[in-house]
């Protein structure tokens, strides 16, 4: 159990402080301060009705002064800098400097220290602090507070710039080891049978992280030693409590502390591990990889909508690839993404080899700057599934088209699990269905399919599956010229590369015409069939059907899955989506 913050620490422990739910305020500086923002407003630490977010979207004033003034090249000992000061983003040097004008520590933290050391760009730059949430607040006016769990402060700037603040804290496990190992103390049992069963049968998930602490405690409670490196920027020193910079010299990823104890604390490090050995190129330590395979098990005990996010995190990285490997070889895709571990399973080394090969195009799409949402991504990964499975289209109008059933399961359980919007999965869910159209492998009405809004990204999604199969290049190209690809056939080309020949297909029949007259109107149709499909091009520019006379065969088809009996002026599933 977490320490109450009503009792009194052990002799020669700092003092650990809750956080508190309400603002505290910020002890007002003395007159004559040097803080050139104290003139600025405090807020009121509970407001009725909360401040728009426009309000927050402001720099602090032109009279604060310059990082140049307090920040130089050199330590005060004389010697240079650890990091670059130019390298260091400026708002963040502003909001530190506040904040030691208020008499607290701040440091840069985390990942932004990481990166710098690797000699790699920053996306964004953390500080943590000695200051509580509360006080954060009432010395910033453009901040907010965010989080429930652990509370953060986030400071707003022009252009939509976030520089979060978060406060020094401890770590709840080692809390609750130091508590349990005094009871046993207490209880003489701290050697005995019954304690060390205790000990084996003890929870170690974390459910609860809002402890406040120290700069020490809180570089100990993060995950690996590469993340626990604090930047004092008035000493330009890099602050080292967990031997990270020699984990960053050899290029390992290592836990702090036991690695067993850290994975199962919380699982969701398993995929921070894969990240971060893709993205920066770094090997994982043995015992951490070791524990990384053990607490594989316990991935289904975090939140959904963490795990969810982290996987979307791998891809949009552009590290998809090495990352899925690797979660393939610690056996997570089963946990992750079931689809993907089915297909494997079913198809083997060449199933492998064909979805990597999607995969990879991704990375490439994704690493040259294009902006992709999250649906393309989502379904530029499950085309190779979606393309494998059996399709099976119901005649029933009113029956949606769908794509294989594992797909359709995994986008439902995230919807109704891991908090993906609904939106993002029907997306995602038409993508795949309109690849079928595109390949040619579906007949529908061109012009309403090219007017469609999801017409571009199913194309994107189309260009990322020719690149990885270097199939339907043809179609492709048709598609970008504006003209129509024509329609595959059911067995699809042969060998020996022979033209495929065109389908016939058949009118509805009505009932009253089950003479040699709907037979003979049946042969004129298929002759008009003929006709209108060697004039696809013009179709295709004038947005009309494929067949003028077989409007029931070429109409919109595509909310109803069927390939007749469609009304094609009425609004689809897709147009919906």
């Amino acid at each position: 159990m977490t320490r109450d913050s009503t009792e009194t620490p052990p002799a020669g422990e700092p003092t650990l402080q809750p956080a508190p739910d309400d603002a505290r305020e910020a002890e007002i500086p003395e007159a004559g301060s040097l803080d050139p923002l104290e003139a600025l407003p405090v807020p009121e630490p509970a407001e009725e009705n909360p401040t728009p977010m426009s309000a927050f979207m402001e720099t602090l004033p032109e009279e604060t002064l310059s990082e140049t003034e307090y920040l130089s090249d050199t330590t005060p000992s004389g010697e240079p800098a650890e990091i670059d000061p130019d390298k260091l983003d400026p708002d963040a040097l502003k909001v530190i400097h506040r904040l030691h004008a208020h008499g607290h520590e701040a440091y840069l933290v985390g990942g932004c220290v990481r990166d710098l050391m690797l000699g790699r760009t920053p996306k964004d730059f953390d500080i943590a602090t000695s200051a509580h949430p509360g006080e954060v607040r009432a010395i910033f006016r453009n901040c907010r507070l965010i989080g429930r769990r652990f509370r953060l402060a986030h400071i707003y700037f022009k252009g939509g710039k976030i520089i979060e603040v978060s406060t020094f804290r401890a770590n709840p496990t080692e809390l609750d080891a130091s508590n349990g190992a005094e009871a046993a103390a207490d209880t003489g049992t701290e050697n005995g049978e019954e304690g060390s069963e205790a000990e084996e049968s003890q929870d170690l998930l974390i459910t609860h992280d809002n402890v406040f602490g120290t700069a020490e405690q809180d570089a100990r409670r993060r995950d690996f030693t590469m993340n626990g490196l604090f930047y004092d920027v008035a000493e330009g020193r890099v602050i080292d409590y967990v031997r990270g910079r020699r984990d960053i010299d050899e290029r390992y990823i290592r836990t702090i502390g036991d690695p067993e104890i850290r994975m199962r604390e919380d699982p969701v490090r398993i995929l921070r591990a894969v990240r971060f050995a893709s993205k920066l190129g770094l090997d994982i330590e043995s015992r951490t990889y070791a524990a990384m395979e053990g607490a594989v098990e316990d991935l289904p005990r975090c939140a959904p909508a963490r795990l969810l996010e982290e996987t979307f995190r791998l891809i949009r990285g552009g590290v998809a690839a090495p990352s899925l490997r690797l979660l393939a070889a610690l056996d997570a895709l089963k946990i992750l993404l079931p689809p993907v571990a089915a297909y494997f399973k079913e198809n083997g080394r060449r199933g492998r080899e064909t979805f990597y090969a999607y995969v990879e195009a991704l990375d490439r799409r994704v690493s040259s700057g294009e902006p992709l949402d999250d649906a393309i991504l989502l379904a530029a990964l499950l085309v190779p599934i979606a393309q494998a499975g059996p399709v099976v289209e119901s005649q029933d109008p009113a029956v949606r088209p769908s794509v294989a059933q594992g797909i359709e399961d995994l986008l439902a359980e995230f919807v109704q699990t891991a908090r993906l919007p609904r939106r993002i999965a029907e997306r995602c869910r038409l993508l795949l269905i309109a690849q079928r159209t595109l390949s040619g492998e579906r007949r529908r009405r061109t012009g309403a399919f090219r007017r469609h809004p999801l017409f571009n990204d199913a194309l994107v999604v189309f260009e990322i599956s020719v690149e990885a199969t270097g199939q339907h290049r043809e179609a492709l190209e048709a598609w970008k010229r504006g003209e129509v690809p024509s329609l595959k056939p059911e067995g699809g080309t042969s060998e020996g590369g022979e033209a495929p020949r065109k389908r016939r297909r058949r009118r509805r029949r009505s009932g009253r015409n089950k003479t040699g007259a709907g037979e003979g109107a049946s042969a004129a149709s298929a002759s008009a069939a003929g006709g209108a499909e060697a004039a696809g091009g013009e179709a295709a520019d004038s947005g009309e059907s494929d067949d003028a006379g077989d409007a029931g065969e070429t109409g919109d088809d595509f909310e109803s899955g069927s390939e007749s009996g469609a009304d094609s002026d009425s609004d689809s599933e897709f147009d919906e989506g």
